[in-house]
């Protein structure tokens, strides 16, 4: 039996579990085990939007026991105080864990550089717990600033400063700019009063991107109200204060910090070769230069990339890259085939300044695109969703799209709030009905014609190399019976009117011919027996799905079917206006029109518990919460 232990749940550990569980799916002789002292993983870029009450708490925490549902991996919950790298065990309060395989994926936390006062008097910023204090924090000093008299504390109060004016700093501050006119408004409190500072000891922010973006993004910050100040350099960090320079010494009640990341506590104590705060050094195969077996990912990487000046990025993309490369090293250690390199290829960066503008630098290796505003906020969050749709598929990125773009209060999307929008579901209750009412009204005048006679084709037109006397016929009768599908209100009593059709383009058309010539047409012209029972499924299908909007009873599916007939219908160049309007009407009921008064506010739950419990569905994550 070879142990294999991931230690740490970020997103290089995640990865390199998900990917040896599919390497090892079938092998007994593989254990694969994850520990973590938390029982989530992190989505560590989205902190600023928590802490801005922009996306809800839960919404950047993701149940590991979720994640590797049906998968080979067994996720313990303990955390680790030593690593034994001769005898091959790492070792807590509670337990020991013997390995053969080791990677180590424990991330990074806040560095202070040493400034005074810095570690014990600022909010950090690089946990879930970090991101709901900060929350907390920002709120009760406005609700403390609402109440109190005494000018200098309540200038204090709202007074926020942001050490570190890299990515996490930037966002961070976007987001509280943005915020500040709702919270203003709820607590009655002129803006002007409350200062939002982005301080730095470099030169200028957000240093790892091109002058035009940084120009750019300066520029945004200004016009957010937000003070930029570089080069600044910090001395001290007292209760209630900071020095940004020696003469510069700023009254804030919150001072947050996120100048720097180093490697993990425990990274720290090993004995292992560090380099560039508390990374482990690694050779090509990401494998510790000091121990055999012994892999490192994600941000605990040291290594510089062969024709490189630097060490890999401490970034996200990084740990993408780097958690297949260790799970194919890990099988070919064990297979004993020959393992490969580690070449990363970066595709770039992108950075939010609030929830509607970002700046991005990317595209591939050799080839980078800058973009502002609307593209690169579209590109951060394809990013995101591409990372998401790796770790828990169809479910995460569903519930990210909710809370991104479908559920965000006070316009808070790069889409503003044209998606966001809601109102009760019971305005669409009559609509609905009504819609069901007609599309059951034509299935059954139509079924009395099939019961007189059930050979006799009326939703079909005629061959176009059909008798002309007989097309003709056959399209008057198609006309009067094809509109009655679509308006019990209006009947076409002329072959002239089915010219006064919906147009359709005649490259559909002609598609439209060649399947009814394929599947309805003889070589004659007349029709063939799939036409009959075609016609007789339709008439069916309309008696259906009409019950079934009437009902409330998988309203979606329903009004998605009705769509689709009604497509069909004008494929042939045989819809009148009146299509339109059941198009129309069914779109308006596909979102959660059976939930009011329907059968699907009882069915849907029901069916929601039984689909989770089928293990295709959690293994592929094919539900949502």
């Amino acid at each position: 039996m070879k142990k294999i232990v991931i230690l740490g749940g970020g997103y290089g550990g995640v990865l390199t579990a998900k990917k040896l569980a599919k390497k090892f799916k079938n092998d007994k002789d593989v254990e694969i085990k994850l520990i973590d002292r938390n029982p989530y993983h992190t989505l560590l870029t989205e902190l600023h939007e928590v802490s801005a009450n922009r996306a809800p708490e839960d919404s950047i925490k993701i149940d590991l026991k979720k994640i590797f549902a049906g998968l080979k991996v067994d996720v313990v919950l303990d955390e680790i105080s030593n690593i034994d790298f001769k005898n091959k065990k790492l070792k807590s309060d509670k337990a020991t864990y013997a390995y053969d395989y080791l990677v180590i994926g424990t991330g990074s936390k806040p560095t202070f550089f040493g400034i005074p006062g810095a570690e014990e008097n600022t909010f950090s910023f690089w946990s879930y717990d970090d991101a709901v204090a900060l929350k907390r924090q920002i709120r009760d000093m406005y609700t403390k600033a609402a109440k109190e008299k005494n000018a200098a504390v309540r200038r204090s109060m709202l007074t926020f400063v942001i050490i570190g004016a890299g990515f996490t700093g930037v966002e961070l501050v976007g987001e509280m700019a943005e915020q500040r006119e709702e919270l203003c408004k709820e607590f009655f409190i002129d803006p002007s009063e409350v200062r939002l500072i982005v301080a730095d000891m470099a030169p200028k922010i957000l240093p790892i991107l091109p002058e035009k973006l940084i120009q750019k993004a300066e520029a945004r910050l200004r016009k957010m109200n937000v003070e930029i100040v570089t080069g600044a350099k910090i001395t001290e960090v007292g209760t209630g204060s900071v020095a940004l320079g020696e003469k510069n010494i700023v009254d804030a009640q919150t001072i947050v910090w996120t100048a720097g990341v180093e490697g993990s506590e425990i990274v720290g104590s090993l004995d292992v070769q560090q380099q560039g705060r508390k990374r482990i050094v690694t050779n090509e195969h990401l494998e510790s230069v000091d121990h055999k077996n012994v892999y490192v990912v994600g941000d605990n990487i040291f290594f510089i990339p062969e024709g490189e000046e630097r060490p890999v990025p401490q970034m996200v993309e990084n740990a993408e890259q780097a958690a297949p490369v260790i799970a194919g090293n890990i099988t070919a250690d064990i297979k004993g085939t020959p393992k490969k390199a580690y070449k990363p290829g970066f595709h770039g960066t992108m950075v939010s300044i609030g929830s509607r503008y970002g700046v991005a630098n990317v595209g591939l290796p050799g080839k980078f695109f800058m973009l502002t505003g609307f593209m690169a906020m579209l590109s951060k969050h394809f990013i995101n969703m591409f990372y998401l749709s790796q770790v828990v598929g169809f479910n995460k990125v569903w519930t990210y799209m909710m809370h991104e773009f479908f559920h965000v209060e006070n316009r808070k999307s790069f889409v503003g709030g044209y998606f966001s929008k809601r109102s009760p579901n019971f305005w669409l209750v009559p609509l609905r009905m009504l819609l069901g009412g007609m599309w059951l009204y034509e299935g059954i005048e139509k079924i009395r014609k099939i019961w007189v006679d059930p050979n006799k084709i009326f939703l079909i037109p005629a061959a176009p190399y059909a008798d002309a006397t007989s097309a003709a016929s056959v399209a008057v009768d198609a006309v009067k019976t094809t509109v009655d599908a679509q308006s019990a209100a209006s009947a076409v009593s002329t072959a002239k009117e089915a010219v006064s059709a919906l147009p359709v383009p005649g490259f559909i058309y002609d598609i439209s011919n060649w399947f009814m010539d394929l599947m309805f047409y003889n070589p004659d012209g007349s029709y063939t027996f799939l036409a009959k029972w075609f016609q007789i499924g339709m008439v069916c299908a309309e008696i259906l799905f009409g019950v079934m909007l009437i009902v409330g009873l998988f309203t979606a599916i329903s009004a998605l079917a009705t769509i689709g007939m009604a497509v069909m219908i004008w494929t042939t160049k045989m819809a009148a206006t009146e299509m339109l309007w059941y198009v129309a009407a069914a779109i308006a009921c596909i979102g959660g029109s059976g939930s009011v008064f329907g059968l699907d506010y009882y069915v849907l739950p029901w069916l929601k518990k039984q689909w989770k419990k089928i293990p295709l569905v959690r293994r592929w994550y094919l539900y949502t919460d």
